[in-house]
């Protein structure tokens, strides 16, 4: 018997920490099959129902469910699109997202992202945190009359800060692959059956909105998702064996889930009464309930939801190191949750998709240019020696690449004139707002910022930076 149980729980080697140096190739060791596991198990969760939700509820977009749907599957495959491209470059040069920006940036210059991309990431996992104790406590009041929703704070944030320290080889080999991605897909499919089974889907797809916002609208709260895994991709992709594994395992894994996830929370939206919308995690709580053992498939997605708080709280530490590499990982990853811990405890819930939005208005148009640099500029070869020297090729003037992050702030900019959306949520903006309305065509308002601040950020990019490169060097 004891024979049995050490096949299912070996003994774990926790491999020895990466910081910003690339992987040997002794530890290159993820193959399609766990990028896909990976990615898929990512992809779902409490939150990304939340978000799918916010399609269709009065309180964020108000869209009908049928333009809803497709703004899921279209948005998914543009942004999963964009996801798996950086995962490609993360196992073609096996160094962390943040230092695979310096060749872009300079090496000073990704301390911009850095700094951006730390605070996001403190801030999912103080909602990842967040939803899932409100969830598990709403549970277990509803089943026990058990109310103690700082214990199960504690308790999720224990598990998670664990799972961070063991790292994504780890957590994959031994988590997901084994438990993670059955306990998950068999919960999926049965609160999937218990939604769809509970109603008519020509009613619900005939449900209309006289007011919801524009279609491009709602493209850009689907991509802000994926979106927002991109400054962390390459954490875990530089472990792969191939960048095409890499690329296919993530797009697949990412996209079937983050479809999945975004429709099952429009569906619950379009079927269900939620209720009080104080605190969406409850409320979406509450529904899943509502269906027949629905609860069983709640606490398996809260036993799933743990793997994207493990991924918020292990790469924003390897963000931490692109800029204090001496500082060991494991004492930022106790860090990181401590704080998010402590945010967790008095979170609102009210600026949610305004996080969302703010997400996908900084990071799309920074991979705009990463990917001008990498497949159009460079084409795909970065000088891992120069990765940290301040003699090599990136270091440029003063260790920054002035012209990328003017690049970056201009695809910013077009998203936010494009898609007003997220500025008019701030009071303050008001008067800015209307000076933007006044000058951007009102035609093009209706198309959403992402796609837009993208492709300027890529083109600005790759027609300017060759130009800036061959000065160089004929002075030089």
């Amino acid at each position: 018997m004891l024979g049995s149980l050490a096949k299912v729980f070996p003994r774990v080697e926790i491999p020895p920490e990466r910081g910003p140096e690339p992987v040997p190739p002794s530890e290159q060791q993820m193959s399609f099959r766990q990028h896909f596991v990976l990615w898929f198990n990512l992809g779902i969760g409490l939150l990304v129902i939340l978000t799918g939700a916010f399609l269709v509820l009065p309180e964020g977009l108000g869209m009908a469910p049928r333009q809803a749907l497709l703004a899921v599957i279209v948005g998914s495959a543009i942004g999963v699109f964009l996801l798996a491209l950086m995962s490609y470059a993360g196992a073609r040069v096996h160094v962390p997202t943040m230092v695979l920006l310096r060749p872009v940036l300079g090496i000073r210059g990704s301390y911009v992202p850095s700094f951006l991309n730390f605070l996001q990431l403190v801030g999912w996992t103080a909602f990842e945190l967040w939803a899932m104790a409100w969830a598990a406590n709403h549970v277990a009041k509803t089943l026990f009359g058990f109310d103690a929703y700082i214990l199960w704070l504690l308790i999720f944030a224990v598990i998670c800060t664990t799972f961070a320290l063991g790292g994504p080889i780890v957590v994959v080999r031994q988590w997901m692959e084994k438990f993670g991605i059955w306990v998950m897909t068999a919960a999926s499919l049965w609160l999937t059956y218990s939604i769809v089974s509970s109603f008519n889907l020509g009613d619900v797809l005939a449900q209309t909105s006289t007011d919801g916002a524009p279609f491009w609208i709602g493209i850009d709260l689907v991509i802000a998702m994926p979106i927002s895994w991109i400054p962390l991709i390459a954490d875990y992709s530089r472990f792969g064996r191939s960048e095409r594994g890499a690329f296919a395992g993530t797009w697949l894994g990412y996209f079937l889930a983050n479809s999945w996830f975004y429709g099952l929370g429009v569906l619950l939206v379009a079927t269900v009464t939620l209720g009080d919308m104080s605190n969406p995690a409850v409320a979406i709580a509450g529904a899943i309930i509502v269906f027949t053992a629905g609860w069983l498939a709640l606490l398996a997605t809260l036993a799933v939801e743990t793997d994207q708080a493990f991924a918020d709280i292990y790469s924003a530490a390897v963000t931490a190191q692109n800029v204090f590499s001496q500082i060991p990982q494991r004492v930022f990853v106790v860090i990181v949750a401590l704080i998010g811990l402590v945010l967790a405890s008095s979170l609102n819930m009210v600026t949610y998709e305004i996080f969302m939005l703010l997400i996908g208005s900084v990071f799309i148009s920074l991979f705009g240019v990463m990917a001008a640099d990498f497949f159009v500029v460079r084409r795909q070869e970065y000088e891992t020696a120069d990765l940290s020297s301040r003699e090599g090729a990136y270091w440029y003037l003063g260790g920054v690449n002035w012209l990328a992050l003017i690049c970056w702030a201009t695809g910013v900019i077009v998203y936010h004139a494009v898609n007003t959306n997220l500025l008019n949520r701030f009071e303050f903006m008001g008067s800015f707002v209307s000076q933007i309305q006044d000058v951007v065509p009102a035609a093009l308002t209706s198309y959403g910022g992402s796609l837009p601040s993208f492709i300027v950020a890529f083109v600005l990019y790759a027609v300017l930076s060759p130009l800036l490169l061959r000065r160089n060097a004929e002075a030089g």
